[in-house]
């Protein structure tokens, strides 16, 4: 499978300025140094707690953030540099799917002009082409015609977040990011979206970023995951390695929070998540450093790594 984006050592720092002259005291770690590859028509599952950094990296994917240093590569195009992007239309190619979908759509426009915005910036349609596109458009995320001359504030959550997709994909990307597009939706119509979005993806050849907290939705979604803790990957690997065998304590710990249906075996469930809690204290060492830095990463498998003092402690 071809490369699409290539993640190389990147890091977004954010400096903390004193009171007194506004002197840069400090950074913020945001992202620590991070490496990755998301394949063409794969889906690629980044996973932290709030904090942990992992939304930075896709706003530094689609360019709303600047990397202190390291490279994105898009098809082998450095495109950390707003020349090189625009160059490649780079921005044509690689959209976004915001949290917050009511945020990320304009109260003051309508769903026309909404999903157009894309199409006047990257196509020169006619308007007679540009309505019938938008109209496929809403077609494909399930929405009526008759939304085209509504307002957000008009849409159930679910549905904002429909056409937060159809904008998204109304000029044919390869790359989507996908920053936790479910985690402000109900159940049911959390199940109705994502769905939706893997349909999609394998009608157009979409590859995806999935970014969340949820380790339940990533696995639905995701080929591979990264698991992400203070600015740094802890463990990285495929769908199977990361919920069959999870090696790295924060891993586990997230694991042991998903919440568990069987209630016959639930006191059993709550003696795993005190056990898992008390390792991660009592063994702390072995997966950061003195100043609670996560170590580097290290192979288990070729497709496995996982941050640890010494290769030794790679497996339990």
């Amino acid at each position: 499978m071809a490369e699409l984006l290539e993640i190389k050592g990147l890091q977004v720092h954010y400096p903390i300025r004193s009171v007194f002259l506004n002197r840069v005291t400090d950074h913020v770690l945001a992202v620590d140094g991070v490496d990755f590859v998301i394949e063409k028509g794969k889906t690629y599952g980044l996973v932290g707690e709030s904090g942990s950094g992992k939304s930075t990296i896709g706003k530094a994917i689609v360019g709303l953030e600047k990397p202190t240093s390291g490279k994105i590569l898009f098809q082998g195009n450095d495109v950390t540099k707003h020349q090189q992007r625009k160059k490649i239309g780079y921005n044509r190619h690689v959209q976004m799917i915001f949290q917050d979908a009511m945020s990320s759509l304009n109260p003051k426009k309508r769903v026309l002009d909404i999903i157009s915005e894309p199409l006047r910036n990257y196509e020169r349609l006619s308007y007679g082409e540009e309505m019938k596109r938008v109209q496929e458009l809403l077609a494909i995320v399930g929405m009526p015609s008759d939304a085209l001359y509504k307002y957000p504030h008009e849409f159930s959550g679910g549905q904002r977040q429909r056409i937060g997709v159809a904008r998204a994909i109304a000029t044919n990307p390869q790359l989507i990011v996908a920053d936790e597009p479910v985690s402000a939706l109900d159940l049911s119509v959390q199940a109705q979206v994502l769905n939706f979005m893997k349909e999609i993806q394998e009608q157009f050849g979409l590859s995806y970023l999935f970014i969340s907290h949820d380790l339940g939705v990533v696995k639905h979604m995701c080929d591979n995951l990264a698991i992400m803790h203070r600015g740094r990957f802890v463990e990285i690997g495929t769908k199977k390695e990361i919920y069959e065998n999870p090696q790295h304590i924060y891993t586990k710990r997230l694991l042991s929070a998903i919440p568990k249906i069987d209630v016959a075996h639930r006191e059993g469930h709550k003696i795993e998540r005190r056990r898992v809690e008390e390792e991660f204290h009592t063994l702390k060492h072995i997966y950061y450093d003195a100043h609670e830095s996560v170590f580097d990463l290290k192979p288990i498998t070729p497709s496995h790594y996982v941050a640890l003092s010494t290769v030794s402690q790679e497996v339990d």
